[in-house]
């Protein structure tokens, strides 16, 4: 057990650090990627047109939720940067001002939603029993958001920290309690999707109670304070400064996979269906990439909080070799077993079309699990010095600039018909790591945020 974390991040082996920071973040999104897999499975059951419910309303949803991501990773850029400076003082300020400001905002978004739900549904293009479970499964998920963005807190307060351990300790039993609910809620109360949502609105409830219980509890240097609160301005800026573009990011991905979508269901129910099951699928096999990216993110953060930039360029290089290593295992299970998988995934065999498409898409997909790989440490950079705009810049980049347009060509000028869209999937996310390079290359990310020129004497903490 590590005894002092900064001290770690700062000074140890970093295939070590990377490895103890990024093991956790590596469980607890597995164990969020299975919490969907878990909800899809069991809808799945239903009937197709219901699991395409769950994937056409999943970009609407993360629209909204994008705030609070971009929140959390402002949270985890500057505390880390300010645990690096030894200012643990000023990291309890802001984590105190970012849970006042994320909570307020997941109110305000969940009664949006709440409301517009059906309008959104229509817009996209959602009809008959499409849009009639849709609206049904996106209200109810609107509802949890207050307690996922306390959860987004919790976990970036932590990050920050580099304690990875208690938030999957959290995930792992609010997943189980979900996997309990759903066959309850779906068959045995026969509530169907809205047993699905139900269940996971509950499991998410306990999590987030649990977050706030532990972080104001625990003994630690960084423990946020809400007596006498007051809104501090400069703080506020400061945070939404590195959170906007962050937001926009994500927001500009959650719009554009909204796009996506709605050229995706002119092809059919059946290829939408297919298309939701297997990004759940490469979620699954994409969680060692995404877990060695997050960890970069405090590394990254730390270390240039105590000004050694060569560490934390030393820490990129090596996560680049890790990623790609679990990528291209990951590479060869999707292309060895294509078949095996989908039929897995898919228990309801009311439309083979869905089989089809599905094993499609996985064979194209599956070669840019690399690329996804270097996506997610490119991103772990640019977040964790604070510099965002860069990765913005890809989120919505990949999209917006490349995939869509491409989508648009095949569709309008040849006759390949959804292989245009598998196609523009794989080739968007080289395109976009190539830029992210260059831009990691131009070097601007190196400059602090918090412009902190020494790093104070480190102290072992017994």
């Amino acid at each position: 057990m590590v005894k002092n974390k900064r001290s770690f991040i700062l000074k140890g082996n970093l295939y070590k650090v990377i490895g103890v920071l990024a093991i956790p973040i590596m469980i607890n999104n597995l164990i969020q990627t299975l919490y969907n897999l878990v909800d899809g499975l069991w809808v799945s059951k239903i009937g197709s047109v219901e699991f395409a419910a769950t994937g056409f309303v999943w970009p609407v949803n993360f629209l909204f939720i994008s705030i609070g991501i971009g929140l959390s990773i402002a949270g985890t850029s500057i505390i880390s940067q300010l645990i690096g400076a030894d200012k643990y003082e000023e990291a309890n300020k802001y984590a105190s001002q970012l849970i006042v400001v994320s909570f307020l905002s997941s109110i305000l978004f969940a009664i949006i939603g709440y409301i517009l739900s059906p309008f959104i549904v229509r817009i996209m293009g959602g009809t008959g029993e499409l849009a009639r479970n849709s609206i049904i499964y996106l209200r109810i998920t609107f509802l949890d958001m207050p307690f996922m963005f306390l959860f987004f807190n919790f976990n970036s307060i932590m990050n920050a920290e580099g304690n990875t351990v208690f938030p999957t300790v959290l995930s792992a039993i609010s997943a189980v309690l979900n996997m309990i609910l759903d066959p309850i809620f779906i068959f045995t109360f026969n509530m169907g999707i809205a047993g699905a949502a139900i269940a996971t609105l509950l499991s998410k409830a306990v999590l987030a109670i649990a977050g706030v219980y532990v972080l104001m509890r625990r003994s630690s240097k960084v423990r946020p304070s809400f007596k006498k609160f007051k809104f501090d301005v400069e703080i506020i800026k400061k945070i939404i400064s590195v959170a906007l573009p962050s937001s926009i990011g994500q927001s500009g991905s959650a719009l554009g996979f909204m796009a996506l979508n709605v050229f995706i269901v002119s092809y059919g129910t059946a290829t939408l269906a297919a298309f939701a099951m297997v990004n759940r699928i490469t979620s699954l096999v994409s969680q060692p990439a995404m877990g060695i990216g997050a960890a970069l993110t405090s590394i990254i953060g730390q270390n240039l909080g105590c000004s050694q930039l060569e560490r934390a360029k030393e820490a990129f290089v090596k996560a680049i070799k890790l990623t790609i290593g679990f990528s291209a295992l990951g590479l060869i299970i999707l292309l060895a077993f294509d078949k095996e998988i989908i039929g897995f995934f898919m228990q309801s065999k009311d439309d083979m079309m869905v089989i089809s498409e599905g094993i499609t898409y996985l064979q194209y997909i599956a070669w840019s699990m690399p690329l996804m790989g270097i996506f997610s440490v490119l991103q772990g950079v640019f977040q964790g010095s604070g510099h965002t705009r860069y990765s913005m810049e890809m989120e919505v980049g990949r999209l917006w600039l490349v995939r869509l347009p491409m989508i648009l060509l095949f569709k309008n000028f040849t006759n390949i018909g959804s292989v245009g869209i598998w196609f523009s999937m794989s080739f968007s996310n080289l395109i976009i790591c190539i830029f992210g390079y260059i831009m990691y290359r131009k070097g601007d990310w190196e400059k602090n945020i918090i412009h902190n020129e020494d790093c104070r004497e480190m102290k072992e903490v017994n």
